[in-house]
């Protein structure tokens, strides 16, 4: 049945350990015991922009992050007080300007593929987004499950400047489902900055924090979310994406199949077990 397809176990691949990465255009590493794995972009003299290398890299990044068993939560970081300024302008945009079709279509699904392994990755991912947060890099915060802010942050979907399209990497789906048509439509035709105060109240950003802060609060979050039930979580992140296409019956369904898996978990039972013994639960993802 259609509906026993969508709810297959985000987790019923078998697990392994996730080994150091390693890569040229951005940080990775973890905390103590690996549960929180924190990304930054890291191109600082140039505002984090992204190139068709780190595309690739963390493309390959979050497919490989699918099957980790050790890292429950990520973030997502650009260095020096900024995110990311979006395509580097002559790494990037210069070379398109080139480009025949076919090889066109194959940068844009390449792109839109990182968005894809993104929002299927089990693991709940938090943007923590400084300063100027634009184009691909405004995409990269609004494929993430949650993002925080600082008051200094400037967010902006700024294709329409260069003479594209505002539906690019699928922010014509994902950014309405996110803050709303009309204002996703106007950030979209305009390419204006989204203000942190703006991105707030419309539901943008979960938070804002104080640029010193920023990141540890966005770790602190992710190791919360770590320390939870993960298995419930991916379960949960697999659902926020799959249902966006369901009607209400097909929806209830799925949702009723989802939680029936979630309760044949050894986490269920512990979490009961604890909250009798009036002790903390232990969840370990079976």
């Amino acid at each position: 049945m259609e509906e026993q397809a969508m709810t297959t176990n985000p987790m019923q691949e078998k697990k392994r350990p996730f080994k150091d990465h390693r890569a040229k255009h951005f940080l990775f590493e973890t905390d103590a015991d690996g549960r929180v794995a924190t990304i930054t972009l890291n191109r600082p003299e140039k505002k984090n922009p992204l190139t068709f290398e780190s595309y690739e890299e963390l493309g390959d990044l979050f497919r490989s992050l699918h099957r980790a068993s050790d890292v429950r939560a990520i973030v997502i970081t650009g260095a020096a007080n900024n995110f990311s300024s979006g395509g580097d302008v002559f790494d990037i945009i210069e070379p398109l300007t080139k480009m025949a079709m076919p090889d066109l279509l194959d940068f844009t699904r390449m792109t839109g593929d990182l968005v894809r392994q993104i929002r299927s990755c089990p693991q709940p991912i938090i943007a923590a987004v400084d300063g100027i947060c634009a184009g691909a890099g405004a995409i990269l915060a609004m494929s993430a499950d949650f993002r925080i802010a600082t008051p200094e942050t400037k967010t902006a979907f700024l294709f329409t400047r260069v003479g594209l399209a505002g539906a690019d990497m699928g922010a014509c789906g994902i950014l309405p489902r996110i803050i709303g048509q009309g204002r996703a439509a106007e950030l979209l035709f305009t390419g204006r900055i989204m203000t942190s105060a703006e991105g707030h109240a419309w539901g943008f950003y979960n938070a804002l924090h104080e640029r010193p802060v920023l990141l540890e609060e966005a770790q602190k979050f992710a190791r919360t979310v770590a320390d939870g039930p993960w298995f419930a979580h991916a379960m949960t992140k697999k659902m926020l994406d799959q249902e966006w296409a369901m009607g209400i019956d097909q929806l209830i369904e799925s949702e009723a199949q989802a939680q029936a898996i979630c309760m044949a978990t050894g986490d269920f039972r512990r979490a009961f077990e604890a909250f009798a013994a009036k002790a903390k639960p232990e969840f370990k993802g079976n």
